[in-house]
């Protein structure tokens, strides 16, 4: 069976002063209808990769790949007019904050409407049984109120799943989760990510949950690539993250809190362990 997505040698660059630099360089990886966790610290290229696989990286930025298809489809070779059509509907993404990129203006109700409507032609009593239904899904109460509520009166714990609605009511094949939660204090995140883990299970979804909490990927994945300077340096089954070999994971697992903590300091990265990774 072909993988859902195929990613070979992809790059992407932005011009400096001294050229250009790359913060992706020469990433692949296939994913078939499973749970993939890209992890690393800020700046290592997991966001750029998740826009990428859209092509949402816009000029004076510049991406590139060898091969870059979805479900059979060479994504590099679609004309602008058809990465329209098939983002939202079959490949969807939460961006960070989510609840900050709902639009201010529009109450909620409409927003969902509206990315269900940019993909399909609908009655207005369906569409509205559609957004109910959704709602439902995401575990919000009494919908109905919901739907006639703009963003700045809702909770961010609401928000998040009001965006994850306007995301899943497509019905997308592939959903790039990139950090869903991280301004949500500790237990709305727990629920925000076991609703996402849920509607990707029930709908056989394919997910790329981009982070920099490797417990957390660990948890809700079955296989992770850790990224070091816009490279994969370590991939692994989510299971075996604990026998990691890499420096550069292991060092990012060492430094990790843990409740039973009786160092007097977290250890520091050392980086000259991998130089020239």
């Amino acid at each position: 069976m072909s993988p859902l997505l195929d990613v070979r040698n992809l790059r992407v660059s932005f011009p400096t002063p001294q050229g250009r630099a790359e913060v992706v360089k020469g990433l692949s990886f296939t994913l078939g209808r499973e749970r993939l966790g890209i992890v690393g610290e800020s700046g290592s290229g997991k966001s750029m990769t998740g826009r990428a696989i859209l092509r949402l990286i816009r000029t004076p930025g510049r991406q590139e790949a060898d091969r870059l298809a979805f479900d059979g489809i060479d994504l590099t070779t679609l004309s602008e007019r058809r990465m329209r059509d098939l983002r939202g509907a079959r490949i969807s993404m939460i961006m960070q904050d989510p609840k900050f990129s709902l639009n201010p203006v529009m109450t909620v109700g409409a927003q969902i409407a509206e990315a269900l409507l940019t993909h399909e032609t609908l009655a207005r009593r369906d569409v509205q049984a559609r957004v109910i239904e959704m709602l439902h899904a995401v575990r919000i109460n009494d919908p109905e109120r919901v739907t006639g509520l703009y963003p700045h009166e809702v909770s961010g714990g609401m928000g998040q799943r009001i965006m994850i609605a306007m995301m899943l009511i497509p019905q997308p094949d592939l959903l790039i989760a990139d950090e869903p939660t991280s301004a949500l204090d500790v237990s709305v995140q727990a629920q925000v990510l076991d609703l996402i883990d849920e509607l990707v299970r029930d709908k056989g979804m394919g997910l790329i949950l981009i982070s920099h909490d490797l417990q957390l990927v660990a948890r809700y994945c079955d296989r992770i690539l850790v990224m070091h300077a816009g490279q994969v340096v370590e991939s692994c089954a989510a299971a075996d993250l604990h026998k990691a070999r890499h420096p550069y994971t292991r060092g990012l697992l060492a430094a990790v809190p843990r409740m039973e903590e009786t160092r007097d300091e977290l250890p520091v990265l050392d980086r000259s362990a991998w130089s020239g990774t």
